[in-house]
């Protein structure tokens, strides 16, 4: 039981079915998250905003959600390990390199270096060193790249904080948590 309402559009603001409305369009209903979050038209707005704007980033969709992935692991997110491997799917990776992704691993050595650095910044709460970026040039990353791989890392962190804390039911397959 999620520990806020899960707003409905039917039944909410006109405020909060306008934020609501391309959410809805996008999945064909509204995931439970965005609902919790939809308490709060600003967080609600900031977070659709910079997954709209990472979507279109140099990075691609199967990148965002192999990091997304990976972190979710990271943080122990059940909610964002099921709808990211799904939205990962969905962007034409396999189930082999969602699995992967999940242990913060790949064969492709590009996206190992980006999920490697990835899980640092999480798990060295950003302290990273000069010969982190170093790897992620020489396996073909600018700082474009780099900057964009850190905003993944912010916004999936802020999701699975929400998702956690709030404890927002599960509206996704479920994917279980590898032990750690």
């Amino acid at each position: 039981m999620s520990h806020v309402a899960l707003i409905q559009s039917a039944t909410t603001t006109a405020q909060r079915q306008a934020l609501l409305a391309p959410i809805q369009q996008a999945f064909g209903s509204t995931p439970n998250m965005f609902s919790a979050v939809a308490n709060s038209p600003a967080a609600l707005s900031s977070m659709w905003a910079a997954f709209g704007a990472l979507g279109k980033g140099v990075l691609g969709p199967q990148l965002g959600e192999q990091i997304a992935v990976a972190i979710a692991q990271s943080n122990a997110c059940e909610y964002c390990l099921a709808a990211h491997t799904l939205l990962g799917k969905n962007a034409g990776l396999s189930a082999d390199q969602m699995a992967a992704a999940q242990a913060g691993q790949s064969a492709d050595p590009k996206t190992a270096a980006a999920l490697t650095f990835a899980l640092k910044v999480v798990k060295q709460r950003a302290q990273v060193n000069e010969q982190d970026f170093v790897q992620l040039r020489s396996a073909g990353f600018d700082d474009e790249h780099i900057v964009e791989i850190l905003a993944h890392v912010a916004l999936n962190i802020f999701t699975n904080y929400i998702n956690i804390a709030l404890d927002v039911p599960l509206d996704f397959p479920a994917v279980a948590l590898n032990p750690v």
